[in-house]
């Protein structure tokens, strides 16, 4: 039976960029990735794939970054007060930082700039404005 909305899905993954690094796997994980189709618990890339295929189907696909994290958003880089950063570490460019929300959220932004009194960060998800290319293969279905 195809796979379509509502089912429990199953699925071996890896994830690539087009210069073909790995950014992900779930062998990194030591397990399948988990979901309901259609639920929008993954990308909607991701979810338009699995649709229709099968138990024990393996396929190799590209995401465009509208159909994944969207493409980069330069409003999303932002200048802040050097002192407003953990003081126990130098902060250096590239780095990546876990920054908390007001209501306790958590996500990850990237020092792009190191300045004398200001920092800045870009908030764009580190995989904004890239083509995904997943390998997968679908090991259960409910």
């Amino acid at each position: 039976m195809a796979i379509k909305k509502g089912d429990k899905v199953k699925i071996e993954y890896e994830g690539k960029l087009e210069d073909g690094t790995v950014f992900d796997s779930s062998e990194r994980h030591d397990k399948p990735l988990g979901f309901e189709v259609g639920s929008g618990q993954v990308i909607k890339g991701f979810d338009k794939a699995v649709s229709g295929m099968k138990k024990g189907e393996e396929k190799e696909f590209s995401i465009k970054p509208e159909e994944a994290y969207g493409k980069r958003n330069p409003d999303l880089e932002k200048e802040i007060p050097r002192k407003a950063l953990p003081q126990d570490q130098e902060p250096k460019k590239g780095m990546m930082l876990m920054m908390g929300t007001p209501d306790g959220q958590k996500f990850p932004a990237k020092i792009i700039k190191v300045g004398k009194e200001k920092v800045t960060i870009d908030l764009n998800h580190p995989l904004a404005g890239k083509k995904l290319i997943f390998k997968i293969k679908v090991v259960d279905v409910s």
